[in-house]
């Protein structure tokens, strides 16, 4: 992934597990994810293993944080709410109730 395009996927990832509806440059963590960010920003006619490696430390944050924003989403809409209906129950796996014609 670009370093561009990695850099703004990390800030959205930390946007949506801030929660608040304050400036996301304002926190601890995106103001480190900037200086990192330009720290190992090189020119074409650089080499640097360190931006490699930079690179992969961006992208397990981003996995990081994509899959925590996930398992939340998850835990919220699955976790036990106590006894379902039949209904409700049928709605979860797809299935439709039968109707009694009167």
């Amino acid at each position: 992934m670009a370093g561009t395009k990695m850099l703004r996927s990390l800030l959205h990832e930390l946007r949506q597990a801030a929660h608040s509806p304050g400036n996301i440059k304002d926190s601890l963590a995106a103001r480190y994810i900037l200086a990192q960010y330009k720290k190992y920003e090189t020119t074409d006619q650089q080499l640097c293993k360190a931006r490699d490696e930079a690179a992969f430390l961006g992208q397990t944050y981003l996995t990081y944080l994509s899959s925590l924003r996930r398992y939340s989403e998850l835990y919220k809409e699955y976790h036990g709410r106590g006894e379902r209906t039949v209904k409700e129950t049928a709605d979860r796996v797809g299935f439709k109730l039968p109707t009694d014609p009167k």
